[in-house]
């Protein structure tokens, strides 16, 4: 049989799937082979097995519920939770996954918010003999399941998310050739929206994922360099901890490909990576050229990414450019009038395409203020148009600084911060100034040993940054808050400042 029949078949099975229906008709496709691997149990799963696992949790949640109610998920961080949210799904109900780092009042907004009929948290919740399903099939426009913001501008919202936006949108991926990849190293919480994606993404596209409930740099590197893992899956403070714990000294170049997303990859990090991995392993000869870096740009809004770029070895591409959009997706970058900006400004970036969220759950002020009549998603990310339709990552438009009349940029000014050698990370934001209105700041994570003194660091962003956006006080952190997908919290870092 010729690779283009399995990839019709695959085509033509997922095009009307749902996120109840994607594991069973996975399985048909793919049987018996491994879909996942948890180091921490030892546990192996094929995709049979989790279409059995899903079909019986299902029964289970279909007792406890009513189609449409909502069902939040606070098991543990791990494939199960995964797996969970396609059972609620299949048993007419919307899963709600919320991820384990939560705080307790975080977990109670989201139970409350989403009015959750059922809360599952933990497997024995399930117990009990199994039902017959036999329910109503949702359609692909139908909302699947409510993902929550991470709420660093604000009270986490509850995205609605269509079967189209998190299964139909994947269909191309299982139209891929099968790459030699082995497996993909995934070490992501399942709630947020990244996580998700890239675990059902994996399994549509057949790659075998190896699970880890938490991130542990020196695991992850182990697991990689021992297993011969030929993809891993991250976001960018997982590289920085990488390199951190000796990334460099270990054996990486059986990974072709590194994945990151949720926030912008430094271009010195990437190139960093992709020296570390290589574009075949060649007998006699090893190793030869470097990985291939993809980063996707998304956002929960979205149901995963909307596009996509792809650092290919010897081929120079900014680390602050989003790539390319991904198809069915229009981009406009606007001002605050709404007017269309020229070539080189910066504006908002509005964007359209099949994953935009349907809205947020009983939030409808909420929903009209990113969402406009004509489809058109408010991203809150201020962009600089490029050439050949990219765009330029300036910063979110609630975290620009205003000083003096000049808008600051803190990703911008982060960037000059750790250009220096003894700085591992920054993260800028403003602070309230009588004058000004605002003056940039920043807090710092160094090098172990490093010596270099916050005046000095101050001294050396203002020799390259304009007066205005250069910061007024720099202090050393062990490290920075963070949520629980590692984002920075710039809320949370201004605090640090008394």
């Amino acid at each position: 049989m010729s690779f283009a029949q399995p990839c019709r078949r695959m085509r033509l099975a997922l095009s009307g799937a749902t996120l109840g229906s994607v594991m069973a008709e996975l399985a048909v496709i793919h049987g018996d082979r491994r879909l996942v691997t948890e180091p921490a149990t030892g546990r192996e799963l094929t995709y049979r097995q989790a279409a059995e696992l899903v079909g019986s949790w299902s029964a289970a949640v279909a007792q406890r519920v009513s189609p449409g109610d909502r069902v939040v998920i606070a098991v543990p961080n791990g494939y199960d939770q995964f797996l969970l949210c396609l059972a609620v799904s299949r048993a007419g109900a919307l899963p709600v996954p919320v991820n384990a780092q939560m705080r307790q009042s975080e977990i109670d907004h989201v139970e409350a918010d989403s009015r959750a009929a059922l809360v599952v948290r933990d497997l024995s919740d399930l117990a009990g003999p199994a039902v017959t399903i036999d329910g109503a099939q949702p359609s692909v426009g139908d909302v699947a399941a409510l993902f929550y913001t991470s709420g660093t501008t604000g009270s986490p919202k509850g995205a609605e998310l269509t079967h189209r936006a998190l299964v139909g949108q994947l269909t191309m991926v299982g139209a891929l050739p099968d790459l030699p990849l082995g497996e993909a190293v995934v070490a992501l919480p399942v709630a947020h929206i990244m996580g998700f994606i890239s675990l059902l993404g994996m399994a549509v596209a057949g790659v075998p994922v190896v699970c880890f409930e938490r991130f542990r740099a020196p695991q992850v590197l182990d697991t990689i360099e021992s297993r011969r893992s030929g993809m891993f899956i991250g976001v960018p403070t997982m590289y920085r901890l990488l390199l951190e714990a000796g990334a460099e000294s270990r054996d990486l170049s059986c990974v072709r490909v590194w994945v990151s997303g949720a926030d912008v990859l430094p271009e010195e990090l990437a190139r960093a990576f992709q020296r570390m991995g290589s574009l075949v392993t060649l007998p006699i000869v090893g190793p030869v050229g470097g990985a291939f870096v993809v980063e996707g740009y998304g956002m929960v809004e979205v149901g995963g990414g909307v596009a996509v770029k792809v650092h290919a070895p010897g081929v120079p591409l900014r680390g602050d450019t989003l790539g390319f959009r991904l198809p069915g997706y229009r981009f406009r970058v606007v001002d605050e009038a709404g007017r269309t900006v020229r070539l080189g400004g910066v504006g908002e970036l509005l964007l359209r395409g099949p994953g935009v969220l349907r809205g947020y759950w009983g939030a409808p002020e909420a929903t009209a203020a990113v969402l406009d009549g004509d489809g058109w998603l408010h991203t809150g990310d201020l962009v600089r148009r490029g050439p050949a339709g990219t765009v330029i990552f300036q910063g979110r438009a609630k975290q620009v600084i205003k000083s003096g009349g000049y808008s600051v940029y803190p990703v911008e000014v982060a960037g000059v911060i750790e250009q220096h050698p003894d700085v591992l990370e920054a993260a800028a934001v403003g602070l309230v100034d009588e004058h000004l209105g605002e003056i940039p700041v920043a807090a710092v994570r160094l090098r172990p040993g490093a010596r270099v003194t916050p005046e000095q660091l101050v001294a050396f962003a203002s020799e390259r940054l304009a007066h205005y956006k250069a910061p007024r006080k720099v202090i050393v952190v062990d490290d920075l808050p963070r949520t629980g997908t590692e984002k920075v919290q710039a809320d949370r870092v201004r605090e640090l400042f008394g």
